[in-house]
C-alpha cells in the first residue's frame, strides 16, 4: 500500500514538472507583439505572432515588445528663444517600434532617451527662432523635430511618425502685452466694421432717396402727360362738337334774326364777366339802330293822328 502511494506521488510530481516544462517551453505570441528570445544569455531570435517552442533552461524571453504606434506626452520644457525670451513648451511624440532587437539592445531605457533627445532638439530649434517666429511656426518646428528625432532613433529600432508642439507658454508679462495687443486689434477691427457699416447704411439710404425721387419724378411726368393727353382729347372733342354744331347750323341755313338773337345771348354772357370793356360787332350795332327806328315808326301813327285832327 505504501509503495502504491509512493508511486502515485511520484507520478503526480512528474506530471506537475511536465506541465511546468511545457508551460515554459511553449509560447504563444499575440497580435501586434514580438518576443525577444535569448539562449544562454545571448540574443537568439525574435518571435512574431504565433506558437513558438523554447528549450527549457536554455531559452528565455528577455523582452516583450509592442509593435503598435505609441504616444508619449512630455512635460513642458524651458527653452530660450533667439531674442532671449524664456518660455515653456510641451510636446507629443508619436512613434512605433520597428526592430525589437535594436529596441532591446540599442539603448538603455529608450523612452527616457527619446524624452531627453526631444528636449535637446527642441532647445536647439527654438534657439534659432525669435518669439514671434516661435508662436507662428508650429508646422516648421514639428517638421524639423520629426526629421531629427527619426534619424536619431533609427539605430534604436524606433520610427518617429509625428511630433506635435502641444502648448507654447510665454512669460506672464509677454502674455499681458500680447493680450493688450490682441484687444487693441479687436477694437480696431470693430471700429472699422462699424465705420463700414455706417458708410454702407448711408450709401443705401442715399440710393433709396435717389430712387424714390426718380420714381416720384417719373410718376409726376407720367401724370402730367396723362393730364395733357386728357385735356387735349377733351379740347378735340369740344372742337369736334363745335364744328359739328356749326356744320348743322350751316346746313339748316338759319335766318338773320336767329343769328342776331344768338349774338345777343353771347353778349349777355360776356356782360356777366369781369371785363370792363365790351366790343360790340357792327352788325349788332346796326341791329340796335334798326330796333330804335322800329320804335320810332311805331310811335309815328299817334303823331299822324294828332296832325290829322288839327287840320280838320
Amino acid at each position: 500500500m505504501i509503495d502504491f502511494i509512493t508511486n502515485y506521488l511520484w507520478i503526480v510530481i512528474l506530471v506537475i514538472i511536465a506541465i511546468i516544462v511545457i508551460a515554459r517551453t511553449i509560447r504563444i505570441v499575440p497580435q501586434s507583439y514580438a518576443y525577444v528570445v535569448e539562449r544562454i544569455g545571448a540574443y537568439n531570435r525574435t518571435c512574431n505572432v504565433g506558437l513558438h517552442i523554447l528549450i527549457p533552461l536554455l531559452d528565455r524571453i528577455s523582452n516583450k515588445v509592442s509593435l503598435k504606434e505609441q504616444v508619449i506626452d512630455f512635460a513642458p520644457q524651458p527653452v530660450i528663444t533667439k531674442d532671449n525670451v524664456t518660455m515653456q513648451i510641451d510636446t507629443v511624440v508619436y512613434f512605433q517600434i520597428t526592430d525589437p532587437k535594436l529596441f532591446t539592445y540599442g539603448v538603455v531605457r529608450p523612452l527616457n532617451a527619446i524624452e531627453n533627445l526631444t528636449a535637446t532638439t527642441l532647445r536647439n530649434i527654438i534657439g534659432d527662432l525669435e518669439l514671434d517666429e516661435t508662436l507662428t511656426s508650429r508646422d516648421i518646428i514639428n517638421s524639423r523635430m520629426r526629421s531629427i528625432l527619426d534619424e536619431a532613433t533609427d539605430p534604436w529600432g524606433i520610427k518617429v511618425h509625428r511630433v506635435e508642439v502641444k502648448n507654447i507658454i510665454p512669460p506672464r508679462d509677454i502674455q499681458e502685452a500680447m493680450e493688450k495687443q490682441m484687444r487693441a486689434e479687436r477694437e480696431r477691427r470693430e471700429a472699422i466694421l462699424q465705420a463700414e457699416g455706417k458708410k454702407t447704411a448711408a450709401i443705401l439710404t442715399a440710393e433709396g432717396k435717389k430712387e424714390s425721387m426718380i420714381l416720384e419724378a417719373n410718376a409726376e411726368k407720367e401724370a402730367q402727360i396723362a393730364r395733357a393727353t386728357g385735356e387735349a382729347e377733351a379740347l378735340r372733342l369740344v372742337y369736334e362738337a363745335q364744328a359739328k354744331g356749326i356744320a348743322y347750323i350751316n346746313d339748316a341755313a338759319p335766318a338773320q334774326a336767329y343769328v342776331t338773337l344768338e349774338g345777343f345771348k353771347a353778349l349777355e354772357k360776356v356782360a356777366e364777366g369781369e371785363a370792363t370793356k365790351i366790343i360790340i360787332p357792327s352788325e349788332i350795332q346796326n341791329l340796335a339802330g334798326l330796333v330804335t327806328s322800329i320804335k320810332e315808326v311805331a310811335a309815328q301813327p299817334e303823331a299822324v293822328e294828332e296832325v290829322d285832327t288839327t287840320e280838320k
